[in-house]
């Protein structure tokens, strides 16, 4: 079933005035379809003088139906997490070089947007990580994660040893550079560097991929995403968790790092004739000579 856009939100990427005139641009494009338009408030601050009403984030989420992101993946990676609540769409404009997210160029976003405010596109369900961290019985970390979740060993050079249960049942303990817990979307990101598989988007997966084991028979697993991942620190001199390379945390231990899936999903849209695969070719450069 295709959805109407009646309310679109418009964010630029963080810090980036050059994104002004393209933004200002596409607002009047989409007045001139009949669809109301806002706008985030840190990006309006980039604006000047702006003509449509400016909101917060999660004033944003509660209005629109619909979010057009200017950015990178990067931007939409904090805009997911902000969104999933709220079952507010996204479509990603990239500025420069395509992303696996923001796959729509901002020198065709007009015709390409038009085309999808008119039915053609394709809708990608993505899941979302929620995480927690908790000393002894006290709860003191709780974030989303649209790519991953990393513990690692920190800055000071020794690797971490920490021991990993899912479902509460015990799977190994362990001493590397880190772990990874990725989404499928996250697959292509820090995962896939550290030799973990490329996962379709359309599963309902997670993805445990180790850094550097000292163990090399430790491989990297995929399991459900009903699953509950526990990670318990064992030992490290400077341990750290990482969500998106965005929250942070600085780990003791005996720490517990708890995973699971996210109650709320993001929908993704991307123009109509969008090939998963045909993506992986161009950014990953297969079959090229």
């Amino acid at each position: 079933m295709q959805r109407a856009f009646k309310t679109i939100a418009l964010i630029g990427k963080y810090k980036s005035p050059e994104i002004a005139e393209p933004l200002l641009k596409l607002g009047r494009f989409l007045e001139e379809r009949k669809v109301r338009v806002l706008l985030d408030k840190l990006t309006a601050s980039h604006i000047g003088d702006c003509p449509y009403p400016v909101l917060t984030l999660e004033e944003l989420g509660k209005q629109a139906d619909l979010a057009i992101v200017i950015g990178g993946d990067g931007t939409m990676l904090n805009i997911a997490r902000t969104f999933a609540p709220h079952d507010v769409a996204l479509v990603g404009v990239n500025q420069g070089r395509l992303g696996f997210l923001t796959d729509i160029s901002i020198d065709t976003m007009f015709d390409t947007i038009g085309a999808m405010l008119d039915g053609e596109f394709v809708i990608e369900a993505r899941m979302l990580l929620h995480g927690e961290i908790f000393r002894a019985a006290q709860r003191l970390f709780d974030v989303l994660a649209f790519n991953d979740a990393v513990v690692s060993k920190g800055l000071k050079g020794s690797m971490i040893e920490f021991e990993v249960r899912i479902d509460g049942q015990f799977v190994y303990n362990q001493r590397a550079d880190g772990l990874i817990v990725a989404t499928p979307t996250g697959s292509t990101a820090y995962a896939l560097s550290a030799g973990g598989p490329i996962v379709h988007p359309s599963l309902s997966v997670i993805a445990l991929v180790p850094v550097c084991p000292h163990t090399l028979s430790n491989r990297p697993i995929v399991i459900s995403s009903d699953s509950t991942v526990e990670i318990i620190v064992r030992g490290a001199d400077d341990p750290h968790a990482h969500f998106d390379s965005h929250s942070h945390f600085d780990l003791q231990e005996g720490d517990r790092i708890v995973l699971r899936r996210h109650a709320h999903g993001i929908s993704l849209l991307h123009p109509a004739g969008h090939r998963y695969y045909g993506m992986l070719r161009e950014k990953l450069n297969w079959n090229r000579d």
